[in-house]
């Protein structure tokens, strides 16, 4: 009889974690290039999406797949180091969704703002919503795991602080939706960033563990 798990090494461990930080930092940097590159886009009120459209387009092309990519690694990283649970189940699957349907962004371009509705526009709304509330609700579930499980870590608390940020970015953010004007800008990268910034708080508390296995 095959066995359903795989039993990965520390040293493995620590790598896909390292992996994943290291595209945590080339998507941030990344994404202040485009900054610079297209200072049309106000940062406060644009999405970041907006700049898969025009020049430079391809840069966060590859900044959605880079996403999916460091994504699918702190899901392995998380699937190896956690214990086997229908919670652990469910939010690794989350994960894995939000960085699937990060990767799907690279190849459908939103609507600039103030153009008619696309096709395209559509899916990758669509999309986007899909990796977002997966994301959210996967560091959720994650969160109270990991919190039990690291409880005399700092990082446990640093996570649910975390969270909670995130959380309130995207509740933002789904208050004020992308109209003309609105602050949508800001309240998804409060979202954005504070969900890059779980993964990656995460992915250090797991290097730290396994670095005492």
């Amino acid at each position: 009889m095959i066995s359903t798990t795989t039993k990965l090494t520390p040293a493995t461990i620590r790598r896909v974690a390292l992996l994943c930080l290291s595209g945590i930092a080339l998507y941030i940097a990344l994404d202040v290039l485009l900054f610079f590159l297209r200072p049309d886009l106000p940062l406060l009120r644009r999405a970041e999406s907006d700049y898969g459209n025009g020049p430079w387009a391809w840069i966060m092309d590859a900044n959605f797949l880079l996403r999916c990519a460091f994504s699918l690694a702190a899901a392995g990283a998380l699937w190896a180091a956690l214990p086997r649970s229908l919670t652990s189940r469910i939010a690794l699957g989350l994960l894995t969704l939000w960085a699937f349907a990060s990767g799907v962004l690279a190849f459908v371009a939103d609507d600039i703002e103030g153009a008619p509705a696309t096709t395209h526009g559509k899916i990758h709304l669509l999309a986007a919503g899909v990796a977002f509330l997966s994301c959210l609700f996967a560091t959720l579930l994650l969160t109270v795991m990991l919190t039990r499980l690291w409880r005399s870590s700092a990082i446990g608390a640093a996570l649910v602080v975390i969270w909670l940020m995130a959380a309130l970015g995207l509740f933002l953010l789904i208050g004020v939706g992308f109209h003309p004007g609105s602050l949508a800008g800001l309240y998804e990268r409060i979202f954005l960033g504070g969900e890059l910034l779980w993964i990656a708080v995460a992915m250090w508390g797991v290097y730290q563990r396994q670095s005492e296995a």
